[in-house]
């Protein structure tokens, strides 16, 4: 399984990028998929996740009204669409996703396949 994460880069605080996570080689469709991010010197924080079935989504408080999720099933991608960045947005943001339920959809330790990360830097 391999999940490829893209779309990083060096922004403006106040401006957006639309993060990719595609993912390969699974035996059937994620049934979750979530984005963290860690920042330096601090731990791996939930930023958002997405249920393949139905797309019922999940935000961390700090990004709610700012950043988007959500999901192409044709291609196995899921999208994160970050606006109005500031600098605390500056993270390796990782993307994950398991093929079973999880009972806890904000905890990294229960999703089973990561992305390499992709470096988002906020200067203001």
């Amino acid at each position: 399984v391999q999940l490829q994460a893209s779309g990083g880069g060096v922004v403006q605080a106040g401006d957006s990028l639309r993060l990719s996570c595609a993912a390969s080689g699974l035996t059937n469709r994620p049934t979750q998929t979530g984005w963290f991010r860690q920042a330096p010197g601090k731990e791996r924080e939930f930023v958002a996740a997405i249920r393949w079935n139905g797309g019922h989504t999940f935000y961390t408080d700090s990004v709610k009204g700012r950043f988007t999720i959500s999901r192409d099933n044709a291609k196995n991608t899921v999208f994160l669409q970050m606006s109005s960045l500031n600098a605390e947005d500056t993270a390796i943001y990782y993307c994950a996703t398991s093929e079973k339920v999880l009972s806890s959809i904000r905890n990294a330790r229960e999703y089973d396949f990561w992305g390499q990360g992709t470096l988002v830097t906020v200067s203001s």
